[in-house]
């Protein structure tokens, strides 16, 4: 069987099409995630009931399959409140809720490596502890965290191909659509494939460039 060069690029702008919904759903999630993540981050490692609540948080969104996530919220949730939610709106759930979880871990690593006697030293300033980890501890660890933010967003964009099991045409949605009408799956795979190694290896890049710079700058 020939490679059909000629069905890829006829093909990449419905491809092209599916990554771009890709990329939105990743970094709209990633952005929600970290905002997610920060609080039970901190929530994590606070001495109150609110880190019993965080590490039940964390243990269920990182000790389940994304998939069922996916199901839990675009299939059981709907009943309870007697109205369906949209495969988008149920993707970005899903996608910022166990993102929140991984980031919430990376955020508590990242407060935890900074020195005791930065805490002790803006304490006796006068700085409430809010004040302390907002302007002093917090700073400081996202300059450690940024490495593994960037794989956080590196594999919840790969990730974000399970939403395709709810009819959200993303990239393996577009591609399974193509591959319908087509019978050829191995030209269509192998672009998909393509289109995400640029993706990966593009965003990797960044990563490392910001890394860099905020060196530079320390």
């Amino acid at each position: 069987m020939d490679f059909r060069w000629d069905l890829v690029w006829q093909s990449m702008p419905l491809l092209l099409e599916g990554a771009w919904l890709t990329i939105r759903l990743t970094t709209i999630s990633v952005f929600f995630g970290i905002l997610i993540g920060t609080g039970a981050g901190i929530a994590r490692i606070a001495k109150g009931p609110q880190r019993y609540a965080a590490a039940a948080y964390i243990d269920f969104m990182r000790g389940t399959p994304l998939l069922v996530q996916i199901f839990l919220i675009y299939y059981g949730i709907p009943p309870l409140i007697e109205r369906p939610i949209p495969a988008y709106l149920a993707a970005l759930l899903a996608l910022s809720l166990n993102s929140g979880a991984y980031v919430a871990e990376i955020v508590r690593a990242g407060i935890q490596s900074i020195d005791k006697g930065q805490w002790e030293a803006a304490q006796s300033l006068g700085l409430s502890k809010w004040h302390v980890m907002r302007f002093v501890i917090l700073p400081q660890s996202f300059r450690r965290i940024v490495p593994p933010l960037g794989n956080e967003f590196i594999a919840l964009l790969k990730d974000s191909s399970l939403v395709s099991v709810i009819a959200l045409e993303e990239l393996v949605r577009k591609a399974q659509i193509i591959i319908g009408r087509t019978f050829r799956p191995f030209e269509l795979w192998l672009a998909v494939a393509i289109v995400f190694l640029i993706m990966t290896v593009s965003i990797s890049r960044l990563v490392n460039l910001v890394e860099k710079r905020m060196k530079v700058v320390e």
